[in-house]
């Protein structure tokens, strides 16, 4: 009898084993299954500032990611940061979200129309709620510029763990707000708002310190992650640490036209460009850089050098941030997403302010931050490097943001994934919009994303290279903001840019031999126009398209300098001038 309950122990405890093994090994592969995801935002950078897409601003950990995975050349987000980020957590068009418009530029005809609430609508279920669902810890640090009530703050929004700038901007060190209306910044974290920041603040610096805390926190549970980090930066108003203000000191001496062609330059080396290409038209209200005095272009260069500081600051704490994932063996488990939530930005606060002394927003800017050249880039200075240098940061591109030009709309995009055998790739075929992110997401942690309301298209095949577009010639992605509208379908598109900046009329480009948008082909295709307009209505009816009756552009025609017919920047060529003297013809 003992030896039969002996025989039954061990038989139990063989099952047990059994069991066991199996347990952890179905864990491992879930684990393996369910990879971890890090989704880094810049905000307002260019498509050409880091150096693996031309610039010569020092960014070694973006390039290092970059070489390690794949960049793709032709990435859509929308125009300005709000309406992106609102299609990267639903995977749905902003107008249809809550993000038709900006909650700081919602047009009187918009006010109260669903889609237009200016804040995530909650029947559209986010990334992070999705994620959270189905097992995954979901961190959140950054700008979330998405809603500042309790129920749209991120932690009622899917984060498990959240710390946010609830504003579009602010200063880099404090509290300060971005504009007289917002005085004091709003911060939350875990869904509490913030009465103080923690010691030290520096928002690049807080924000990296509180991913790697989040995913540090539960590193060993097994569970994969979703963490989401929305840098400040390069937003202005600009501002490093005293240590890293003069770091560029003299390098973009050249000037904004120089700069632009050696970009361009290495651009077509890199592989970003497959030949020489025209540049998009300089700004026609900024002057060439040549064509200012010595002093002057000291001045205005020293603001590209704080851009340029404020950018490298914000590579070098992305570096430490992938060193933690590596020396915790998280890295070769984790899909790496970065991009630019839009364009470069061209407008300054403080200049434009100045311009109206008498107001109350010119008085709160001038007791608020601190100004002149010998404080650019200080704590506690506003910082912006305006048009000039904006253009440099879109380059080869035309426009900037709040645009629907290339420069507003296309952004760096790059992909480290433990499913793509390509390291160092370049992708100039794939067409891309950033409400793909979702669905690929769940793709790839093998959840079933048509049980979801989602309209992007999955970057997966793509990612492993069995296909080089998620998108054929007959699919489109189209854009509005502003009352300003594009479609792209294939090698063309069409935009329709309000006055001074567009004709307020249907212009066409062949994005392939002119991604500058340097030839208007409206009158040589007009067919082409017509179709490509068919395709707008169509986008604008399936997406709850509000056409504002009021915009920032409204009276900008009036504000800047007359807009010439036809672009040239030798003109006017000078005085013609005298031959040399010589023997021959005294």
């Amino acid at each position: 009898m003992k030896t039969k309950q002996l025989k039954i122990e061990m038989l139990a405890l063989m099952a047990l084993a059994f069991l066991t093994l199996a347990y952890h090994a179905n864990a491992q592969e879930k684990t393996k299954a369910q990879p971890n995801f890090l989704v880094i935002v810049a905000d307002d950078m260019g498509f050409s500032d880091m150096g693996a897409y031309g610039g010569e601003i020092n960014t070694p950990n973006l390039d290092r990611l970059a070489q390690e995975g794949t960049r793709y050349t032709n990435y859509y987000v929308a125009p300005t940061c709000s309406p992106t980020r609102a299609m990267f957590m639903t995977g749905m068009d902003n107008h249809l979200v809550g993000m038709g418009n900006m909650y700081e530029r919602t047009a009187p005809n918009q006010i109260d129309e669903p889609g237009y609430e200016g804040y995530l609508r909650r029947d559209f279920p986010t990334i992070a709620e999705i994620l959270k669902e189905n097992g995954y810890h979901t961190y959140m640090a950054g700008k979330w510029h998405l809603g500042k009530s309790k129920e749209h703050l991120p932690r009622a929004r899917g984060f498990e763990h959240s710390f946010s700038m609830l504003s579009g901007s602010g200063d880099y060190f404090s509290f300060r707000g971005p504009d007289d209306h917002i005085e004091k910044n709003h911060f939350s974290e875990d869904g509490k708002y913030l009465e103080k920041l923690p010691k030290k603040y520096y928002a690049t610096t807080t924000f990296t310190n509180k991913i790697i805390d989040y995913i540090d926190s539960n590193k060993g549970d097994g569970r994969p992650f979703f963490a989401y980090l929305a840098h400040q930066a390069p937003h202005d108003p600009l501002a490093v640490p005293n240590n890293w203000l003069r770091k560029y000191e003299g390098v973009f001496d050249k000037g904004w036209d120089v700069l632009r062609d050696e970009r361009m330059e290495r651009m077509i080396e890199l592989g970003i460009l497959q030949e020489k290409v025209e540049l998009g038209e300089r700004l026609w209200y900024v002057p060439g850089f040549d064509d200012l005095k010595p002093l002057t272009q000291t001045v205005v260069a020293r603001k590209m050098e704080v851009y340029a500081a404020v950018l490298d600051y914000m590579d070098m704490e992305i570096g430490r941030l992938i060193k933690y994932l590596e020396d915790n063996n998280l890295k070769d488990n984790t899909h790496i997403i970065f991009f630019s939530d839009n364009g470069p930005e061209t407008a300054n606060k403080a200049d434009t302010y100045k311009k109206y002394p008498a107001t109350n927003k010119a008085n709160w800017m001038a007791k608020t931050y601190t100004h002149g050249y010998q404080n650019w880039g200080r704590k506690g200075s506003y910082t912006a490097y305006g048009p000039s240098w904006a253009q440099v940061s879109a380059a080869p591109f035309n426009g900037v943001k709040a645009t629907v030009f290339e420069g507003g709309i296309r952004s760096p995009l790059v992909i480290v994934s433990p499913n793509s055998k390509e390291r160092g790739a370049i992708n100039s075929s794939a067409l891309m919009h950033v409400k793909d992110i979702p669905v690929t997401m769940l793709e790839l942690a093998n959840i079933d994303h048509k049980k979801y309301e989602m309209q992007g298209k999955s970057w997966v095949s793509t990612i492993e290279g069995s296909e080089s577009s998620p998108r054929t010639n007959q699919d489109y992605i189209a854009s509005e903001l502003f009352g300003n509208m594009s479609v792209r379908k294939g090698v063309w598109k069409i935009l329709k840019m309000a006055e001074p900046y567009g004709n307020g009329d249907w212009q066409l480009y062949n994005l392939e031999n002119d991604p500058g948008e340097r030839r208007d082909l409206a009158k040589d295709y007009p067919e082409k126009v017509k179709e490509l307009a068919l395709v707008w209505d169509e986008y604008a009816s399936t997406n709850n398209v509000i056409l504002p009756n009021r915009s920032s552009y409204d009276g900008l025609k009036d504000k800047l300098p007359p807009r010439p017919p036809v672009y040239d920047d030798k003109f006017p060529r000078g005085s013609e001038t005298v031959p040399e003297i010589d023997e021959n013809n005294k």
